[in-house]
């Protein structure tokens, strides 16, 4: 035999350069088309299946291969919880689904929520006066959160913050304390004098709707609403 030939058992195999994708039946296939449809929205289970047009039984068992293969995600839905809701693996669920920065694995994470609170009122407190940008930044370089945060989450939190009575919201002046900010610009203020102490106690400082970034959508009948809310229930049986 030549050197340069080797028995076919020995011979190195080839790397399977197969996509998962190449691999899928007609029903998963089918299946994950329709998830893959609502990009970072996803879809719940019953409305796959209704879509789909798949039998039950089909589509549980399509969508255990589809997890196995990490084609798709289940994710879990603020709105509709308890519910299945499926995303294909290469999106990152929408914030209307998972609740932003402070849920965490369908829930408030008010403990997040309060470090952060802190964090804010801190700054506020060390700079005399600041504005939401210089909030922002001073936490997104104190590497204190592991989420990107926005302009528009800061102020969810320092809103808290007023009414607990621990801030106040002003406009610049462009005097004195003022001189860096520009006339009009809206700012805060601790309402603290000399050193921090003994926190404040506001209204708001034990209710859970002071913390809450989502009370801006809450209605009495709608569906984020203080009779669905458990936080809320929670408070009032305390």
């Amino acid at each position: 035999m030549s050197r340069l030939q080797e028995p076919s058992s020995l011979k190195r195999k080839q790397p399977d350069s197969r996509s998962p994708l190449d691999s899928l039946t007609e029903h998963e296939r089918i299946i994950y088309n329709v998830i893959r449809s609502k990009q970072d929205m996803g879809i719940w289970m019953q409305d796959m299946k209704r879509v789909a047009k798949v039998p039950d039984n089909v589509a549980n068992k399509a969508l255990k291969s589809l997890e196995t293969k990490k084609l798709i995600k289940e994710v879990v839905n603020i709105q509709k919880r308890g519910k299945k809701h499926y995303v294909a693996a290469e999106f990152e669920p929408a914030t209307e689904i998972t609740g932003g920065a402070w849920y965490s694995n369908g829930k408030m994470d008010f403990v997040v929520i309060n470090i952060l609170k802190d964090q804010c009122l801190k700054w506020i407190y060390k700079q005399r006066v600041a504005t939401l940008e210089g909030i922002l930044d001073a936490i997104r370089k104190s590497g204190i959160s592991n989420v990107e945060l926005t302009t528009v989450q800061i102020e969810e939190l320092v809103r808290a913050l007023v009414l607990d009575n621990e801030v106040v919201e002003v406009k610049s002046n462009g005097m004195g304390e003022f001189d860096s900010i520009p006339v009009g610009k809206v700012c805060y203020k601790s309402t603290s004098k000399g050193s921090r102490g003994d926190p404040k106690i506001g209204a708001m400082s034990s209710i859970p709707c002071g913390v809450c970034p989502r009370i801006s959508d809450c209605t009495p009948d709608g569906i984020i609403s203080p009779k669905t809310c458990k936080y809320y229930s929670q408070w009032l049986d305390f």
